[in-house]
């Protein structure tokens, strides 16, 4: 299904990581800050998905019984890994070459997911609903985030989980996640990330609250140089993780 127009696209953002292609899943590629991050992103949400809904699943398979929606889940990054942990995985992006890149990368590790080419609207027009929906480094690139957020709650079932990850718009993190990430790092291609796009802790509550639901997690990412990686902590300055409940009734 081909994307159409929508509050959540930006052609511009979505023709930038369709380009991607198989890089996606080059660790020391375009998207090597994600590879990174990754670890922390799903350890956080494997935790937290397992201690809201109380599961005593297998230990290898600790997800076993949720069904997810990745919402913005370009070629799988986070998608793969949660199917892996027992997780019955849907991902969705507007940009269809990450799509494929995304079913190429499962059909070769055997990773059981499904994958559609299409927006978040176009799923908030069908009946299904999941336990949880992620939306992972997605809200900043989305034209109307208040929207995208509340089309995204809408495929929340009653009592499930909505989870993000994003930016905080705040001068340290345009002195890091722009000036030192893309331009002296070169960790991004410059361009990637536009600063004014950046919602605040405060902000993204806000529109969860709008969309009926509330916050239950929020935690900082930082980024320890010295061991070149990332680890979850108080400080939401820069990145952070938001997870927010929808009421059982």
């Amino acid at each position: 299904m081909s994307a159409g127009p929508s509050p959540s696209v930006v052609s511009e953002e979505v023709a930038r990581f369709d380009a991607l292609g198989d890089a996606w899943w080059d660790a020391d590629g375009p998207m090597a800050p994600l590879h990174r991050l990754n670890p922390v992103r799903i350890a956080w949400a494997r935790d937290l998905i397992a201690g809201h809904f109380k599961l005593e699943a297998p230990a290898g398979a600790p997800l076993a019984g949720v069904s997810l929606l990745d919402v913005g889940c370009g070629a799988g990054l986070f998608a793969e890994p949660l199917s892996r942990l027992g997780a019955d995985v849907v991902g969705v992006d507007p940009a269809p070459a990450a799509i494929e890149a995304a079913r190429r990368h499962a059909e070769e590790t055997g990773a059981r997911l499904a994958y559609r080419a299409a927006t978040v609207e176009e799923l908030a027009a069908e009946a299904r609903r999941f336990d949880v929906v992620s939306a992972m480094e997605v809200i900043e690139h989305a034209a109307d985030p208040k929207a995208f957020v509340a089309s995204a709650a809408s495929l929340v079932r009653p009592g499930g989980l909505l989870l993000a990850s994003t930016l905080n718009r705040t001068l340290k993190s345009f002195a890091l996640a722009i000036v030192g990430a893309e331009y002296l790092l070169r960790w991004l291609e410059p361009g990637t990330h536009r600063w004014e796009q950046f919602v605040t802790p405060i902000e993204l509550t806000g529109f969860a609250r709008a969309a009926n639901l509330r916050r239950v997690s929020l935690r900082g990412v930082v980024y320890n140089p010295l061991g070149a990686v990332w680890r979850l902590s108080g400080d939401t300055s820069v990145n952070y993780l938001f997870a927010a409940r929808k009421p059982d009734r």
